[in-house]
């Protein structure tokens, strides 16, 4: 299948250890460690399992400066660019990069000492290392900027006013010593402010974007709301580099992340993907049921090829036949399809058996 093209948003070029945000590089996926930063054994352990679910870069809470003695060590040990993240107090920030983390993570609504930000910004020029400025809409300033008499949907677009005011505002602080490398993020909870935010400042400023859809929430809500709110701005060619928010084991992230990204054709797909009609009432077999069965059957494959499992004969031969392999089945069983030609037909006692072995001559 052809790469799909798009028109992306020009940026700056933002190093993160090895790995590029911006400047046209790869959309990179990001993840972030839940335990406790001051168990620096288990944090890396952590960050580890993210790396090899394909994350690229790692950010871990600073709460406190036991935390802060703890980086070090789990950049040490960390096979992945390593990003601290700070609030409230600029020392933390300071700590962090004399520990050598490959960046940091600042919210400028929860720290108001100007001069405590221009000493982080001029300790990351010192290290030529990269910090994110990352507003949330939950610790915007000034709230009571918003009337309580006010339309919801109003509210929200001032809200994302505030946000994008709020990021130019500290980036204009950081130029005004000499310090660029810089990397935005403008998260709501709600994706319409989120998408709002993020189109406002792609107008204002040329810094590079990290995307996400802040507190989404459990599994099934976060891939539903970040799918949305970061894949449609993907789509519009803005983001640089995204981290889904989950409450969930972060390996949850990175995978939904990477989701993502293989669905807009900007990172490329390892591993089958499968194609499945919703079913109807022109089905005649449990499909669902095969379907499980063909994913449990194909789980670690490394090979990029598309498995159709269609369960009717409206779409489904057409649709079987698109597929590097397909199943159109039927109610006596059903045919199978490779490179776009019908291969040989089936009982339905042996439909997986024989989807599978076709698949499996591709590898």
């Amino acid at each position: 299948m052809a790469a799909w093209t798009y028109q992306r948003r020009s940026s700056r070029a933002v190093p993160v250890g090895d790995v590029t945000i911006g400047g046209g590089a790869p959309v990179s996926v990001q993840g972030m460690t839940k335990t406790h930063t001051v168990d620096a054994e288990a944090t890396v352990a952590q960050i580890r399992e993210m790396a090899e679910a394909g994350c690229q870069i790692a950010r871990c809470a600073v709460p406190n400066h036991r935390a802060a003695e703890e980086l070090s060590a789990i950049k040490s040990g960390s096979p992945i660019p390593l990003i601290a993240d700070i609030h409230f107090q600029p020392g933390l920030a300071l700590k962090a990069i004399e520990e050598g983390v490959d960046g940091v993570r600042i919210n400028p609504g929860n720290m108001e000492d100007g001069n405590g930000l221009r000493q982080i910004f001029n300790a990351a020029g010192e290290r030529d290392i990269k910090v994110r400025i990352g507003v949330n809409s939950g610790s915007v300033r000034p709230r009571k900027g918003l009337e309580v008499d006010q339309e919801a949907e109003e509210a929200r677009q001032d809200m994302a006013q505030l946000m994008v005011n709020e990021a130019t505002d500290c980036c204009r602080l950081a130029e005004d010593i000499g310090f660029r490398n810089i990397v935005l993020s403008l998260k709501g909870s709600d994706v319409t402010t989120t998408m709002r935010a993020y189109r406002i400042a792609a107008r204002r400023t040329a810094y590079p974007f990290h995307l996400g859809v802040t507190a989404a929430g459990p599994p099934r809500e976060s891939i539903i709301k970040s799918s949305i709110g970061i894949g449609g701005l993907l789509a519009e060619g803005i983001g640089d580099t995204i981290r889904v928010s989950m409450t969930g084991p972060p390996v949850k992230e990175v995978e939904a992340g990477i989701r993502i990204l293989e669905a807009l054709d900007l990172r490329e797909r390892t591993g089958p993907e499968i194609v499945s009609c919703p079913t109807c009432g022109r089905c005649h077999m449990d499909l669902a049921d095969v379907v499980r069965e063909v994913q449990k059957r194909l789980e670690g494959m490394q090979t990029n090829v598309t498995v159709a499992v269609m369960g009717c004969v409206v779409n489904g031969p057409g649709e079987a036949a698109e597929a590097d392999v397909g199943l159109a089945a039927g109610k006596e069983g059903g045919f199978i399809f490779r490179g776009g030609e019908k291969v040989r037909k089936v009982p339905a006692s042996d439909l997986v058996e024989a989807l599978v072995e076709e698949v499996e001559r591709l590898e």
